[in-house]
């Protein structure tokens, strides 16, 4: 694949700090989030519950796009996430999930009560060497730790510098291999190209439901709406109605809990 530009070198560890501030922007607004994230292709789903798998613990579940997802291949699932707006809406759309508020390193799960831990959209959100001891804890012997991520496909010129205009910050490089703790096997990774049609009015509600923004002020999100319907209208020449195929892809890593550990 070529070299692309302006993504960051070390994706998935933020300092504890910043990893707090930016996380602060998804205690409200679950709803808006909600309608505009898409779904995981099945080939995820497949990738993810591959085996015998009875119980799942989604942690940093958000509004509970893929736990729905989870539920609907009839595994039991425990949606864990610190955000009780994004727990609230996850309850009003889904009534077989038991969910949880805390975070991902203190989820409070019984031990060896699942056969997968996943992550879905969230593994940066966590510190990964107490999120991997709390997974490798709740997780059965030879259970497995799933992270996946649908991102913007940036190996695609324009939608490139899409992201840059959207400060789209979970645009990782294809290459990087996110952080496993000692207690986990070196991990498996799939990787699937999809595509989903947006209109301008849509990419800019994908771009209020990113951190950068939710984090502005009214000054920087103005810009930057602005900016975005300038590349829609003028550089890339399409309408307001216009419905555009936007690529994107999912990348998931799979590891196996180590025995004895």
């Amino acid at each position: 694949m070529a070299e692309i530009p302006s993504l960051p070198q070390r994706a998935f560890i933020l300092p504890e700090q910043k990893r707090a501030a930016m996380a602060a922007a998804y205690q409200h607004g679950a709803k808006s989030y909600d309608r505009i994230r898409p779904p995981y292709p099945q080939a995820a789903l497949d990738f993810t519950l591959e085996g015998p798998v009875k119980q799942v613990a989604d942690i940093g579940c958000g509004s509970g796009i893929f736990t729905e997802q989870l539920a609907s291949r009839g595994v039991e699932v425990w949606a864990v996430d610190p955000s009780q707006d994004m727990l609230e809406v996850l309850n009003s759309r889904l009534h077989c999930a038991h969910t949880v508020l805390a975070p991902g390193e203190q989820t409070g799960l019984a031990e060896s009560s699942v056969d997968v831990v996943s992550y879905a959209q969230a593994w940066h959100w966590v510190d990964p060497e107490q999120a991997s001891a709390e997974a490798a804890r709740l997780l059965r012997e030879e259970g497995r730790l799933v992270l996946l991520w649908n991102q913007l496909d940036v190996s695609v010129p324009w939608v490139h510098r899409l992201t840059r205009i959207m400060h789209a910050g979970d645009v990782h490089r294809p290459e990087l291999i996110p952080p496993f703790g000692p207690q986990f096997a070196a991990p498996e990774s799939g990787i699937w190209h999809w595509s989903m049609a947006l209109t301008l009015q849509e990419v800019i509600e994908l771009t209020r439901s990113r951190s950068y923004y939710r984090r502005a002020n009214e000054a920087t999100r103005n810009k930057v709406e602005s900016n975005l319907r300038w590349y829609w209208y003028e550089h890339l020449g399409h309408d307001a109605a216009e419905r555009v195929d936007v690529p994107y892809l999912t990348h998931a890593w799979r590891a196996r809990k180590r025995r004895g550990r």
